[in-house]
């Protein structure tokens, strides 16, 4: 290896210094290169030596031949001859670096300009500027790195200016005061960073400027109350205006401040402090490159210098960092994936973004300086051309491959500034087939079609490098194209891509994304999740999109993403489980009290993974027992509450998927949240009953069960559904206290107890909710004790119960406490239910309570399921009305399920096998919607408003082909159902 010291330093340097002294004293017109072939209009040329005043023309005419290319060539470049002749032949006539030295003078001396005469003094000189630096690059003066690096630094003279100028204003005013008026940059609290090729010293002749803006905000220059980020703002948005605004003399630079940390989220101008801390905790890979380039060029230099010195871990990391070339492909992906980029085909290239161009090998050289420059210092450096050189020094590419992308490079540069100076556009692209021969001969190509081979061989060889780095990954994309979302902006292929597969607020999808890997919110502040969330992306928009509404999915899915505590688990078990990402698509798209659910615990998606999830629901013997392991006798109240939510809320997610997946019935559904239910009653009352044996010691003979009444009694739970409970005690006649150290009366005791279990299902914890609990089935309603005696329930049933509360009776189911009570309990139910009862009575009661039910809530739609004429309600109220008057004779009639009951009633010929059939048919409908419903929804279902994936659901879980014919088939069924409601109890419409 060459030793550094000896080795020859690259020709191509950032400045304006030139090896040979004796050149440097040559003027202009000295040094213009011999022919001049750079345009082939003689009409141009006639035209403009017409219109040219005798005097000024004089003064050209020695240099008529290399005019007459550059007039020929571009109409831009013409009318700056025409508009600034005098100033052309002083170029001619002057050394190129003095008159350099000169302009930039004239520019700085703006700072004391009031701001309406400095943007007219700086937009003057930028025009004579580059009259001048087009002359020097034209006529071959001046190299590619001489060019480049007048252009940047005239733009950090002026930017200086500027700054220069609006702080001694703001200063003036009151509005700051500066540590050094003569230089009041100075200790100001206020810099601006150049990027890319500003910062770089690599601006081409058409470019604009990319800045970062920075303050410190705890600045002493500001008075105490001063608002600090509303002054750098506004002094940023003039600094802006100053450089960029078309005006009749027109503009300086086009500026870009997209750069800086989520410039979508963020001010123009931010604090030193805040950018520290994104870019430590949250900057991604291709900020990294970004900064590679970053130099402080106006305001507090200072403060630059330290804030950049503070990034140095961030951008240079101490081991080979392979990751980051993984970002890196994706923006060469995103650029090539711009309509015309992917491939080379010369005409209408560009040479910049395109395949081969200019910004592949910019990449090329910052991919392996982010891999390898945190252990080679050597490998910082900011130029691209003299980055090549040290990769090829420390071996990291062949000399050979240095050398060709140097040279494409500076090419490439060339050519890219022969076609933005035609006309001051910025331009990348060569022109089309009709400008093409014009475009050759302006490049000083004599030959069209020789010019169009050199150009597809740089480019070609350009790729054939750089493509050994950047093709070896697929990439992030899907069947329908490229999705890439790294960057600043949005990616045109991905637009495109995102619309296909059924996005059409494409840009705003694009940008959302763009903001999670910002870390906006706390699911992405770690860069395992951002990670992870990258190679997820394509699969996961896939997912979204294939339920039909893809911009509502995404919208409800970053709902979903922004209520995450954290990222890492989620992301990391969707990516080893693609499947996992179309059920969560689905439960996002269909389902938004589930999905708020899974957002507040997203662990429970891990139940999915077991292979028996998608088997027979668990048996409650077996809930039981994982309840049991839980809960160990030992276990303090608290954390049993704790554990027997996580539980709950796992064992109801499992069967809410199903219900969403269609894999379980409507009554398998019922069943399933019901044994969850009875598991969570038995278990918890266990534990309250232990801890209440603690303090108060036992009861003598004492007794107690839960009785399950509705929908719990019924086993027909839905996701949504309450606990209706009653609780009964009993004990010793003869015992009056209980024998614990701290004494109390049996009533107490239970009452004691009955508290603490319902304080137990509904308290809130860490760990969310389980149920709410009614209890207002029990005798006397809700004003009378919780607590109710096995004597007291006995008389009450038999002498003083309502008839409503005999139908709520039918579906009362002992679930939890000792079990010779609960047999004991379920029997003296069934003696009650069993008695003879007068039927007209009965009926009557029962006829009278629907009508009084309709009048108080006219359900006006046929989707208000349980209330609606001939609904869920009317079906129950048959089952429970027929079992009443028909016990007596048949006790077999008596089941708590309502599906159950109507066999019965079938069987024991109470229905007949149409009537049974139709019920049955109507209420597992019902069910199959409201289990459905209830999983999805907390509100009433609209399909008019509804998620379009709720809404297929609902169609296929009617077995409709969409939500108007399951109205109509629900319609039917209520008619249907209204219709028996009148034959077999009576019309309470005519009550």
């Amino acid at each position: 290896m060459q030793n550094r010291a000896s080795r020859p330093r690259s020709p191509f340097r950032c400045g304006l210094s030139r090896a040979n002294t004796e050149a440097m004293s040559a003027t202009l017109s000295q040094r213009l290169a011999q022919p001049y072939p750079l345009g082939l209009s003689a009409t141009a040329s006639d035209l403009f030596w017409q219109n040219m005043p005798a005097e000024q023309a004089a003064a050209l005419l020695p240099h008529t031949a290399f005019l007459n290319g550059i007039v020929a060539g571009s109409p831009f470049l013409a009318q700056l001859l025409r508009d600034h002749a005098g100033f052309t032949a002083l170029c001619l006539d002057a050394t190129p670096e003095t008159l350099f030295a000169s302009l930039l003078a004239d520019v700085a001396s703006g700072e004391h300009l009031a701001q309406d005469m400095l943007a007219s003094h700086l937009r003057q000189l930028k025009a004579k500027f580059a009259l001048f630096c087009a002359l020097c690059d034209l006529g071959n003066a001046w190299s590619l790195d001489e060019v480049t690096g007048a252009i940047t630094r005239f733009a950090d003279v002026v930017i200086n200016t500027v700054v220069n100028a609006l702080l001694r204003e703001a200063n003036a005013a009151g509005k700051c005061k500066l540590p050094n008026t003569n230089d009041p940059a100075k200790g100001c609290g206020y810099v601006v960073l150049a990027m890319g090729k500003h910062g770089a010293y690599e601006l081409n002749y058409s470019s604009d400027v990319d800045l970062i803006v920075l303050y410190d905000a705890e600045t002493p220059c500001l008075p105490p109350d001063a608002e600090v980020a509303k002054f750098f703002v506004r002094l940023t948005q003039r600094l802006v205006s100053l450089l960029q605004e078309q005006t009749a003399d027109g503009y300086v630079f086009r500026t870009d401040l997209r750069l800086r940390p989520d410039p979508r989220a963020t001010q123009i101008a931010i604090s030193v402090q805040s950018a520290e801390q994104y870019y430590l905790n949250l900057g991604q890979n291709w900020e990294r490159a970004a900064f590679i380039k970053a130099r402080a060029i106006a305001g507090d230099m200072d403060l630059g210098t330290d804030f950049l010195k503070q990034l140095q871990p961030y951008i240079w990391r101490k081991y080979l960092d392979f990751a980051a070339i993984a970002d890196v492909q994706s923006l060469i992906r995103q650029i090539h994936a711009v309509k015309g980029h992917g491939e080379i085909a010369v005409e209408g290239h560009n040479l910049k973004l395109g395949r081969g161009g200019i910004r592949e090998i910019e990449f090329f050289v910052q991919t392996q300086q982010l891999i390898a420059g945190g252990r080679n210092p050597a490998l910082r450096g900011r130029r691209t051309v003299d980055m090549l050189d040290e990769l090829a020094e420390a071996k990291w590419i062949s000399t050979e491959t240095a050398e060709d992308l140097k040279l494409a490079y500076v090419v490439l540069r060339q050519w890219e500034h022969r076609a933005q100076m035609q006309r001051d556009e910025q331009t990348h692209a060569v022109p089309g087939s009709e400008g093409f021969a014009a475009f050759a001969a302006f490049c000083g190509a004599g030959d069209a079609d020789t010019f169009r081979t050199s150009i597809r061989n740089v480019l070609e060889m350009v790729r054939a490098h750089s493509s050994k780095l950047f093709e070896q990954s697929s990439g992030l994309g899907s069947d329908m194209g490229a999705l890439v979302f790294t960057g600043g902006e949005d990616d045109p292929e991905t637009i495109e891509t995102l619309k296909r597969m059924g996005y059409s607020q494409a840009s705003e999808v694009s940008a959302t994304i763009r903001g999670w890997h910002f870390g906006r919110y706390a699911a992405t502040r770690d860069k395992r999740s951002r990670e992870a969330l990258t190679e997820l992306m394509p699969n996961l928009l896939g997912a979204l999109a294939r339920g039909g509404a893809a911009d509502r999915s995404f919208i409800d899915f970053e709902s979903f993403l922004k209520g995450l505590p954290s990222g890492v688990q989620l992301f990391a078990m969707l990516r080893s489980n693609p499947g996992l990402l179309d059920l969560l698509a689905q439960i996002i798209g269909t389902a938004p009290r589930l999905s708020h659910e899974l957002g507040q615990k997203p662990r429970i998606l891990e139940a999915v993974l077991d292979p028996a999830f998608f088997g027979p629901l668990p048996p409650r013997e077996q809930l039981m027992q994982q309840a049991a392991d839980l809960v160990p006798p030992d276990l303090p109240m608290d954390e049993a509450m704790d554990r027997m939510r996580v539980f709950t809320r796992e064992q109801k997610f499992r069967v809410g998927v199903r219900v969403l997946s269609e894999t379980v019935t409507a009554e398998e559904a019922g069943q399933g949240f019901t044994q969850v239910a009875d598991t969570v009653l038995a278990t918890l009352l266990g534990a309250v009953r232990r801890d209440v044996e603690r303090q108060h010691g036992t009861v003598k003979k004492g007794r107690i069960a839960v009785l399950a009444m509705g929908k719990l009694g019924g086993r027909e739970m839905t996701a949504g559904s309450d606990l209706d409970l009653v609780i009964v005690y009993d004990h010793a006649e003869d015992c009056t206290a209980s024998s614990g150290p701290r004494e109390i009366a049996p009533s107490q005791y239970f009452t004691k107890m009955i508290q603490r279990l319902v304080t137990a299902v509904t308290a809130p914890t860490s760990e969310g909710e389980l149920y709410e609990v009614d209890m207002r089935l029990r005798p006397s309603g809700s004003k009378g004790p919780v607590a109710v005696s096995y004597a007291s329930f006995k008389t009450y049933q038999a002498d003083s119960a309502w008839t409503w509360e005999r139908l709520a009776l039918t579906r009362a189911r002992p679930v939890a406490g000792d079990i010779s009570f609960c047999m004991e309990l379920e029997a003296t139910k069934r003696a009650v239910l069993a008695a003879p009862r007068e039927e007209a009575t009965t009926r009557k009661d029962v006829v009278s309570m629907r009508g009084l039910m309709l009048r108080e809530h006219k359900a006006v739609s046929p989707w208000d399921i349980k209330r609606v004429r001939g609904g869920l309600v009317e079906a129950e109220f048959i089952a429970q009305f027929l079992q009443l008057i028909h016990a007596h004779r048949v006790p077999d009639v008596l089941d708590t399920n309502t599906f159950a009951a109507f066999g019965k009633l079938r069987d024991a010929n109470v229905l007949s096998e149409t009537e049974a059939n139709d019920l049955i048919r109507a209420t597992r409908l019902y069910h199959r919607m409201t289990q459905l419903l209830r999983l999805c929804l907390e509100t009433d279902y609209d399909p008019a408003t509804a998620l379009p994936g709720l809404n297929r659901a609902v169609a296929q879980a009617a077995e409709m082909p969409d939500t108007r014919a399951a109205e109509d088939l629900l319609r039917q069924s209520q008619a249907r159902v209204a219709v028996l409601f009148d034959k077999l109890v009576g019309d309470p419409q005519k009550i």
